[in-house]
């Protein structure tokens, strides 16, 4: 077949740029503009304001709506403290696997969800799967703090707040951190201090290679808990680790993660951090413990 002439394809890449430049530009209207200008009462007009405009406005009015998200600095005090005091504590964290595994059948129908979150089976869940549903749930109302999303998208505080509602937790009972407090809590410096004289127990896939890196980081890894096989596996865990002696459990489980944490605090007394994709990024070297 002959090549395509150099102008042609040029022409086409132009034409497909020219046309993704006009499907965005429609779509920001359509997300903006075109959803104010129905807010506007017929026969009148909005002069000189755009839409950041009025949302800043808006936000200005809706102040006493904020919620504060606890700040990782405090976290850090209280997981010390619960470590000094030999006192439960559970830090979970909420992304879109774990919201989708509650969303389903419940806000969503299940085929919608198992399309949204086509990881799932991967994170650790197999949908249907209503105990795990109910184990999460209770999870989250238990926990001493829940790390949540702080985007609005429609797979994260879209979803956040609907399945809350579903299940009666009142999310302004729950004491709320931000989702991506794990990596927060080793940016700022807070996670090596945390971990540095404490018997540390990992549960997860990646715990091998971690207890390697931690180890020649200084730390005293007290036991290895691997593999995870998903929500399932949860009683055979919670078994395996009842002969070890540990101040504190690092959590990289994928969804199950969530319920071990809350079983862990209450069930042996200890704390226990769901820690999630730090464990691959130390393993992988794309982060490092402060």
């Amino acid at each position: 077949m002959a090549p395509t002439p150099p102008n042609l394809d040029n022409s086409h890449k132009e034409a497909e740029a020219a046309a993704y430049e006009e499907g965005y530009r429609q779509g920001v209207y359509d997300g903006g503009e075109a959803k104010l200008g129905q807010l506007i009462p017929k026969q009148m007009i909005l002069p000189e304001l755009t839409v950041d405009d009025v949302i800043q406005a808006g936000m200005r009015s809706l102040t006493s709506s904020l919620v504060p998200l606890i700040t990782t600095d405090a976290v850090s005090r209280e997981l010390n403290e619960a470590l000094i005091q030999g006192r439960s504590f559970s830090l979970v964290r909420l992304g879109d696997g774990e919201l989708l595994t509650l969303a389903h059948d419940t806000v969503m129908p299940v085929e919608q969800v198992q399309r949204w979150g086509a990881f799932l089976p991967y994170a650790g869940v197999n949908l249907p799967d209503p105990h795990a549903r109910i184990d999460m749930a209770r999870a989250i109302s238990r926990a001493s703090i829940v790390g949540i999303p702080e985007s609005r998208h429609p797979s994260y505080q879209g979803l956040l707040f609907p399945v809350l509602r579903y299940y009666g937790i009142d999310y302004r009972k729950l004491r709320l951190a931000s989702s991506i407090v794990n990596y927060a809590l080793n940016e700022e410096g807070w996670l090596r201090p945390l971990l540095t004289g404490r018997k540390i127990l990992l549960i997860g896939n990646e715990s091998p290679r971690l207890a390697v890196y931690l180890q020649a980081n200084g730390l005293q890894i007290q036991g290895v808990v691997t593999p995870v096989r998903g929500v399932s596996d949860i009683q055979r865990i919670m078994e395996q680790i009842a002969a070890i002696d540990f101040d504190i459990a690092f959590v990289a489980a994928g969804i199950a993660a969530v319920i071990l944490c809350v079983r862990i605090a209450e069930e042996r007394g200890k704390v226990a951090l769901d820690m999630g994709h730090l464990a691959d990024k130390f393993n992988s070297g794309e982060m490092t413990l402060n």
